[in-house]
C-alpha cells in the first residue's frame, strides 16, 4: 500500500473525522502514487490515520474513504457502503425518489447517487472515485437490478481533477424522460438534460412545509425551474400560482407538469425573475405569498460578500411584493452560506424594507441528504418561510 504522512500541525477537522486533507498538511507523499491511488494516510509520528484516494494533481490531494485499518478498497467495500446507505434511506422512509449516496455524509467522497424509482443517476466527482465507477455500477445492478443507470459527470469541477465531461448511459439505453410521484403529484424528470441530476429532491420535503400557508392564497414563485413548488401550492388550493424562470426550456417542462397534474389554477412566465421582481416592487403589485427559490450565487469564498449582497437583494424585493400579514418563502442553496449567516442576510433585508417578521418554519435539505456536523458542504440547504407584517 502506497504512503502519505501528514504534518505534525494539521487541522483539527482531519482528527474530527473530516475526510479531506489538504497539500498544505502534508509532508510526505509516495513518490511513484500515481493519480486516483489508495494511499494510507499517517500522522507525523506513524500513528494511522486512514486510507483514501490521492491525486496530487488535485486542489484535495487526498480524500479519506475509512478509517479502518483494516479494511479493504476493492469492488466489495463500495457494494457495502452503498447497501448501508440504502439501509439508512429505507429505514427513515425515502425509498421511491431519494438521494441514495450524499459524497462525503455517507463516507464516500465526490460520489452522487440518486435514484428515481427504478433509475439511477451517478455523479463521480474526483479522480479517486471516478476509478471506480465501474465497480460502483455493478453494486448497483446487483442491490437494486435496475431499469437504467446514467452517467450526469457534465460538470466543470471534474475538470479541476484532470477529468473530461461527460454524460451518457452506464446501463443499456433508455427512456431518460422519468416519470416519478413527489407528494402524491406527478412529475417528469429529464435526467439527461435536467440540471444537476435532473430534480432537486432535496427539497421534497420542504415542498409539503407550504401546504397550509397558500391555501387561497395569490402566490408567485420566482426561479420556479420546472415548477416543483409552484404545482404543490397549486395543488394545496391556492387561488392562483405564476412561476417565473429565465429558461424557456424549463418553462415548458413546468407547463408541462402542471398538466400532468391537471391544474387549472397556476401559469408560467419566461421572464428574468430579477428584474421582475424590482420592476414589479416599483409598481406596487403585492401576492399573499411569494416563493424564492434562486440558483448558488457562488462557489468560491472570492464572492461570498457578493453572493451576500444578491441574497440581501433578492429577499428585499420579495418582502416587498408581499401584502402585510403575507408569507415569504425563501431558499439559499450555497453551502458557504451557512444557516446564521442566512438569517442574517433575511434580517438585513427586512430592515431595509421596513417589514418585520415572524418564523415560521426554518429547516434544510431532506434527510436523505444527511447533515454531518463538521462537513461544511453537507449542511447546505436553508429553506426558510416567514410571516412578513
Amino acid at each position: 500500500m502506497k504512503k502519505v504522512v501528514l504534518k505534525r500541525k494539521i487541522s483539527t477537522r482531519i482528527a474530527n473525522g473530516h475526510p479531506w486533507i489538504f497539500a498544505n498538511e502534508i509532508n510526505l507523499m509516495d513518490d511513484e502514487i500515481e493519480p486516483g491511488e489508495i494511499a494510507d494516510v499517517f500522522s507525523h509520528d506513524e500513528r494511522f490515520i486512514g486510507k483514501g484516494y490521492v491525486n496530487p494533481l488535485s486542489r484535495i490531494p487526498v480524500r479519506l474513504l475509512t478509517r479502518d485499518k483494516h479494511a479493504q478498497i476493492n469492488a466489495g467495500f463500495f457494494h457495502d457502503a452503498i447497501l448501508q446507505a440504502w439501509n439508512y434511506r429505507k429505514k427513515l422512509g425515502y425509498t421511491e425518489n431519494c438521494r441514495l449516496v450524499f459524497g462525503e455524509a455517507d463516507a464516500l467522497p465526490q460520489l452522487i447517487i440518486d435514484k428515481f424509482n427504478d433509475y439511477f443517476v451517478i455523479q463521480t466527482l474526483a479522480l479517486g472515485i471516478d476509478r471506480w465507477k465501474q465497480e460502483i455500477v455493478e453494486a448497483l445492478e446487483k442491490i437494486f437490478n435496475p431499469k437504467g443507470i446514467y452517467e450526469r459527470n457534465d460538470v466543470p469541477i471534474r475538470e479541476l481533477e484532470g477529468l473530461e465531461q461527460r454524460k451518457g448511459f452506464l446501463s443499456p439505453p433508455f427512456d431518460t424522460r422519468i416519470p416519478i410521484v413527489e407528494n402524491d403529484l406527478k412529475f417528469i424528470v429529464d435526467i439527461e438534460k435536467g440540471q444537476k441530476t435532473g430534480y432537486f429532491l432535496d427539497q421534497q420535503d420542504n415542498r409539503r412545509a407550504i401546504m397550509h400557508i397558500v391555501k387561497d392564497a395569490d402566490v408567485l414563485g420566482a426561479f420556479c425551474y420546472t415548477g416543483t413548488f409552484e404545482i404543490h401550492a397549486a395543488h394545496y388550493g391556492a387561488k392562483h400560482v405564476l412561476g417565473l424562470d429565465i429558461s424557456a426550456p424549463a418553462i415548458e417542462h413546468a407547463r408541462e407538469n402542471a398538466t400532468l397534474n391537471n391544474l387549472k389554477n397556476i401559469s408560467f412566465q419566461c421572464v428574468n425573475a430579477f428584474d421582475a421582481l424590482k420592476e414589479w416592487s416599483k409598481e406596487g403589485k403585492k401576492w399573499d405569498v411569494v416563493m424564492l427559490d434562486p440558483p448558488s450565487f457562488t462557489k468560491t469564498r472570492d464572492n461570498i460578500q457578493k453572493a451576500i449582497s444578491g441574497y440581501k437583494e433578492i429577499n428585499l424585493r420579495g418582502m416587498k411584493l408581499v401584502k402585510p400579514g403575507g408569507f415569504l418563502v425563501t431558499s439559499s442553496c450555497t453551502n458557504l452560506i451557512q444557516p446564521d449567516l442566512f438569517y442574517e442576510i433575511i434580517e438585513m433585508a427586512a430592515k431595509d424594507a421596513r417589514r418585520s417578521l415572524r418564523q415560521v418554519v426554518f429547516q434544510a435539505q431532506s434527510p436523505d441528504h444527511p447533515i454531518i456536523r463538521g462537513l461544511e458542504n453537507t449542511n447546505y440547504l436553508k429553506f426558510l418561510i416567514v410571516q412578513v407584517c
